[in-house]
């Protein structure tokens, strides 16, 4: 029996959606896309120079410990290190809104939050962060907390729950992940580069990790080895992730990225 068009149109429609949930879902879910991007060192002082690198340590945990805010959905920190790559923007290391814009279009987000920390010398740590809309590139979200600094995650904990009570960013109608409209143009003479899907997003860790009392000197660390996994230094990398496990056993982000390596090098 010969079946109408309209039967076989139905039943494609059906079998699409069966075939692609995912893609269903990341449709149907209005949720502000974010990027929180690194954070720049603006400590003062003789000693200022013993921060430098920290930013990196500072923006994984953050996204970590922002990825149970169910309000919005952040890009993994991996990703926008590839995208920074494929876009020589490794090596400055400093943020401005122009760059955050280029790479939070190309990720398809609709914000990026950035920022950068303070050391006074005198054993305290001030934190900021704001947000840049990708679509007007205006600031907003001004946020500061300070802490001293042998409890740094004690200072991103308390800067999580400032941008998770205050934060406030417009659902963005029409855009999808991974749009093609998201990616920001490319200057001439730059090589091409394809635009990132956003397939996969943070994932939070526990409370029981962001409550550990992490000193500055152990972030460092950890910066540095997130620095090497970035540059696909996987041995070094996991000395430096198994010195802060050694010292901060419940620290979980270290522990998931020794997890990333190669198995024979992060046992």
């Amino acid at each position: 029996m010969l079946r109408s068009p309209s039967c076989f149109a139905r039943a494609l429609v059906a079998a699409a959606t069966i075939a692609l949930p995912s893609v269903v879902q990341a449709q149907s879910d209005a949720r502000p896309i974010v990027a929180i991007l690194s954070f720049d060192n603006n400590s003062i002082g003789a000693g200022r120079q013993d921060y430098d690198g920290i930013g990196k340590g500072i923006q994984e945990t953050l996204i970590a410990d922002m990825a149970a805010n169910g309000k919005i959905r952040l890009v993994d920190r991996e990703r926008i290190q590839r995208v920074l790559d494929e876009q020589h923007l490794s090596k400055s290391g400093a943020v401005d809104p122009a760059t955050a814009v280029r790479v939070g279009k190309i990720l398809g987000a609709q914000y990026a939050i950035y920022g950068g920390f303070m050391s006074d010398g005198r054993g305290n740590m001030v934190l900021t962060a704001h947000s840049t809309d990708m679509e007007t590139s205006a600031l907003g979200n001004a946020m500061k907390v300070q802490r001293k600094t042998d409890d740094v995650l004690g200072l991103i904990g308390e800067m999580t729950s400032k941008l998770t009570e205050d934060l406030k960013l417009d659902t963005k109608a029409g855009r999808r992940v991974g749009d093609a409209s998201a990616v920001a143009p490319v200057q001439a003479g730059a090589p091409a580069t394809k635009p990132a899907q956003v397939e996969t997003f943070a994932k939070p860790v526990s409370r029981k990790a962001m409550t550990t009392k992490l000193d500055m000197a152990t972030m460092k660390i950890y910066s540095n080895a997130l620095d090497e996994m970035d540059r696909k230094n996987s041995a070094k990398a996991a000395a430096l992730l198994k010195q802060v496990l050694a010292k901060f056993p419940d620290f979980e982000p270290a522990q998931k990225n020794l997890e990333k390596l190669p198995g024979k090098i992060s046992n």
